[in-house]
């Protein structure tokens, strides 16, 4: 495939995953050129807020690191220009890094124009090309073609072979211990992870939503300022563990970090 312009994948770390009020700590530029030279740029960025635990885990940005750091708006002119004329980049840029940076832009009073760029995300090609199932996982644990998909008793049978081939081939690398296995099967992040769902994510070591208008907001600050929106999580039916812990946190007990 040729490029007729220069390609900029871009990657972006951040006080976390609110595309519009978390805040970026670092700025990576990779720009190709349509003859494959390659030049490189990046920078931490002062976000101006502290740095949630849960975020440094990730990126390992402390605040102390990134208060050396020049702010976004000293740098949004320069992170322009590395970009300017190139069609997009990254690995789940379209849904995550470029709506970011384009709030970190506005909030610096500049425009990051669009229009005309092309946007190439590997993570679209890498979901598109390499189905995450049942009959994939059969075929790449078992080599063996699952033949009526979705039938019941053929995709329980295919699970079990495919569970019990992944632990022959990940046996130094998967735990020995059941309980083990059972937090690492454990959905989402356990460590980011408030209830199983996701639907709140530890923030500064407190429960913040993590869906809805008051994404990012601690459950304790909603409960003071927004009480009737908390009520309502608290009666939705399918709200399952989230309306558990918005009843409770109605009552005053709130989640705690590692009870």
């Amino acid at each position: 495939m040729t490029f007729e312009r220069d390609l900029a994948f871009f990657d972006l770390e951040a006080t976390g995953v609110d595309t519009q009020r978390d805040r970026i700590v670092q700025v990576a530029v990779i720009r190709l050129s349509p003859t494959g030279t390659r030049t490189r740029w990046s920078t931490l960025v002062n976000p101006e807020c502290p740095i949630p635990p849960e975020a440094i885990a990730v990126h390992h940005i402390t605040d102390a690191m990134a208060a050396k750091a020049p702010r976004f708006k000293d740098v949004a002119a320069q992170i322009l220009e590395k970009l300017e004329g190139a069609d997009l980049g990254g690995f789940g840029a379209a849904r995550y890094d470029i709506p970011l940076l384009s709030a970190e832009f506005q909030r610096a009073g500049l425009s990051f124009p669009l229009e005309g760029r092309r946007v190439f995300d590997a993570q679209a090609i890498f979901h598109k090309m390499e189905p995450r199932n049942l009959t994939a996982a059969y075929a790449l644990y078992c080599g063996k073609s699952l033949e009526n998909a979705h039938d019941a008793s053929a995709d329980a049978e295919a699970s079990l072979d495919v569970f019990l081939a992944q632990l022959e081939r990940y046996k130094d690398r998967l735990p020995a211990e059941a309980a083990a296995l059972h937090e690492f099967c454990a959905p989402g992040d356990p460590a980011r992870n408030v209830d199983s769902g996701g639907k709140f994510v530890w923030r500064h070591g407190e429960a913040a939503f993590n869906f809805g208008k008051h994404r990012t907001r601690t459950l304790q600050e909603v409960v003071k300022t927004d009480r009737n929106y908390v009520e309502w999580v608290a009666r939705t039916k399918d709200m399952g563990e989230a309306a558990d812990i918005c009843w409770k946190a109605l009552q005053g007990s709130f989640p705690k970090k590692g009870s």
